[in-house]
């Protein structure tokens, strides 16, 4: 099965959705479900079969091909989509059934599914950047579904942010063309000989901000906690795979498939980098602390934890390249249940704010106990995975020991610190005090989620205690990846 093939599985199957027209909800929910676990089955085919091919798509000149490749980081970035993915539309079967406009907002779930994939997969610069932005054009009607005030202006400022940094993109990739081009290369594809490395470096920064934007570092993190408005099916997928990942794995390709880190190590661009990084990983946490609306408060914890993505790969090391890998992997699968869970206690009972949560978990058992499970692996409770990822980022940075790399490590406990600091204050009321059920009464007496749900609770919780079991086999596979 092609590559190809498998991202215009969901593209197809999304495109068709309006023209089919299936008014049976049962039949239109099947049909986006088969529609996607097709699509993953054939993606983790593909992915599990040696190919080191590639796909050419189009072809604008010698130093513009748009073309398909498979290689390490693609391979795992894919086999996160083609697990995810599925489960998140699963989820979405049931969440969906409370509000309106099914058929467009699933028809733009499939297609923002075959973008991911050819973002993933993409071989160069030029593919990464094309496919990068249309992940952006296909998601803002899904930031927009509700159409009311606040997503249209959470959609403005989504556009303003992502639109802005995709100019910085487009200039870097330019640039970065005249001096060379070519298929992704661990190492980097300049030559060893740079007329104009200052040049070079500036383009270094612009890259870094412009496909960063997307991992939300500061001071570009505005828009994520605004795009929480979203129906949190497209809430989940932003937060844990489609857009902030590629962000992160966007800047990974840069930094280490085209600049390389032995360009950019040293540099000032560098200690901008991780001074950045290291700011937003202790700026996120503490707007996480201080905001009281649930979800939001998970996007801010998104954006402090992006930030030990970008952190890790800022230290222009293996160590530090596998490190922001392995908790991209975690991050991706701790955070899509904790936003899960927040989804279905607000179209359970209506209640947002943390305050409005005191009691829940007895009406809500099953929720609570995959969110407080979620939120335990996210603080790094041993030897959940959230662990494992926070001690190879910490001892990858402390191999280095410079000023920004320490200043990193301080920013990483601190952040620790602060995770226990807006987890607990959701779990412990909700278990051990009073269901304040006269101020918001409850719409019945036994609120947890349908079937759809808590079979995709189950299995993404059952995914992360299986990769706290086998951790270290997948730190192995990420090192041997990142030193190749």
């Amino acid at each position: 099965m092609s590559l190809l093939v498998c991202a215009l599985i969901p593209l197809l199957a999304g495109a068709a959705l309006p023209i089919l027209r299936i008014k049976r909800r049962n039949l239109r929910m099947l049909y986006c479900v088969l529609a996607t676990l097709v699509a993953s089955i054939a993606l983790v085919s593909v992915v599990l079969r040696p190919w080191s091919g590639s796909i050419e798509l189009f072809k604008l000149s010698d130093r513009f091909v748009c073309e398909l490749r498979l290689d390490g980081p693609a391979r795992l970035f894919l086999l996160l989509i083609a697990l995810l993915w599925p489960l998140a539309t699963l989820y979405a079967t049931e969440y969906m059934k409370h509000e309106t406009r099914e058929g467009f907002f699933f028809a733009f779930y499939l297609l923002a599914y075959s973008e991911a994939i050819l973002l993933a997969a993409s071989a160069n610069l030029f593919s990464l950047y094309v496919f990068y932005e249309l992940l952006t054009l296909v998601t803002v009607p899904l930031v927009l579904h509700e159409k009311d005030t606040p997503s249209i202006r959470a959609t403005r400022i989504y556009l303003c942010y992502l639109f802005g940094g995709a100019a910085l993109g487009f200039v870097a990739m330019v640039v970065i063309s005249g001096f060379a081009y070519g298929p992704f290369r661990l190492g980097g594809i300049l030559p060893d000989v740079v007329e104009n490395p200052t040049l070079l470096l500036w383009m270094a920064i612009m890259a870094f901000w412009g496909f960063g934007v997307k991992a939300a570092v500061f001071p570009l993190c505005r828009w994520l906690p605004k795009a929480s408005v979203a129906p949190t099916p497209v809430t989940a997928l932003l937060h844990a795979v489609a857009v902030v990942n590629a962000g992160v794995f966007a800047v990974m390709r840069v930094l280490y498939y085209v600049f390389g880190t032995a360009f950019l190590r040293g540099t000032f661009v560098q200690s901008t980098m991780l001074a950045a990084s290291a700011f937003t990983v202790v700026y996120g946490a503490v707007k996480a602390v201080r905001e009281n609306h649930f979800k939001r408060r998970l996007a801010w914890s998104t954006v402090s934890n992006l930030s030990y993505m970008l952190f890790g790969l800022s230290l222009l090391t293996p160590e530090g390249m596998a490190a922001a890998l392995l908790h991209m992997v975690n991050h991706g699968l701790i955070k899509i249940v904790l936003f899960f869970c927040a989804g279905a206690v607000m179209i359970q009972t209506g209640r947002t704010q943390i305050r409005q949560l005191h009691g829940m978990a007895r009406p809500m058992p099953y929720t609570f106990a995959a969110f407080t499970f979620a939120g335990l692996a996210l603080m790094g409770l041993p030897p959940l995975p959230g662990f494992f990822s926070k001690y190879c980022l910490i001892t990858a940075a402390l191999k280095t020991a410079g000023p920004w790399q320490i200043a990193g490590c301080v920013a990483l406990l601190i952040s620790a610190v602060l995770t226990v600091l807006y987890i607990f204050p959701v779990v412990i009321p909700a278990y051990f005090m009073k269901l304040n059920a006269a101020a918001m009464p409850l719409p019945r007496e036994t609120c947890d989620p349908g079937i759809p749900i808590r079979i995709a609770l189950g299995v993404i919780c059952a995914a992360i205690l299986a990769l706290s079991l086998f951790s270290g086999k997948l730190i192995e596979v990420l090192t041997a990846m990142a030193g190749a």
